[in-house]
């Protein structure tokens, strides 16, 4: 156990490093679209690299005290898609724990039960939102991260309008009627 947690740790301070060193030679003149409905309500806005760091993968190599970096899309989605995995995963082993304890009262196990059973249709969602959205826009790559009453989708494509994006809204509002909040973000696709 002590291991993995060794091994979280020093994954998770390589990641800050990484992230650190793309903020500091990120240009600063890239801007994102994001639409997002809150409520009903559709709105494009701009928003830089800079204030839009979710998650970014980079490869770093110092030569000469120079430190250069590169950006791949598909590393950033395969990235983030084992980021979610993995913390689903902890977050089930932890729920598996509850199940299996003999300390644990009927009703945790009750519950723990739920949470995993939530969690599986939640997995489905995003992977048939995923595949559902990237068919009928014809994009490059698309993740959904859903939490909660919120939903994420960022695709990766030439092309976006802010028509693309409401028709993407409708899609999920259709698989995830509990949305309240579905933001879409583009990147442009390399």
């Amino acid at each position: 156990m002590l291991k993995r947690q060794t091994v979280w740790l020093l994954t998770m301070l390589s990641l800050v490093v990484v992230l650190s060193v793309y903020y500091i030679t990120a240009p600063k003149d890239t801007n994102n679209h994001i639409a997002f409905v809150d409520n009903g309500n559709v709105a494009e806005q701009q928003a830089n690299d800079k204030e839009k760091a979710d998650v970014a993968v980079e490869e770093t190599e110092a030569k000469n005290g120079n430190i250069t970096s590169s950006e791949s899309g598909d590393d950033v989605f395969t990235a983030l898609r084992m980021q979610i995995e993995d913390e689903r995963s902890r977050l089930r082993d932890q729920l598996n724990d509850i199940v299996a304890s003999a300390n644990a009262t009927a009703q945790q196990k009750s519950d723990a039960l739920d949470k995993i059973e939530k969690l599986q249709a939640l997995t489905e969602k995003e992977a048939t939102l995923e595949t559902l959205i990237k068919s009928k826009g014809g994009y490059d790559d698309v993740l959904v991260r859903a939490d909660n009453d919120k939903v994420r989708v960022t695709i990766k494509a030439k092309n976006h309008s802010a028509k693309s994006a409401n028709e993407v809204i409708h899609i999920v509002k259709s698989e995830i009627p509990e949305a309240d909040v579905v933001n879409v973000e583009f990147q442009p696709a390399g």
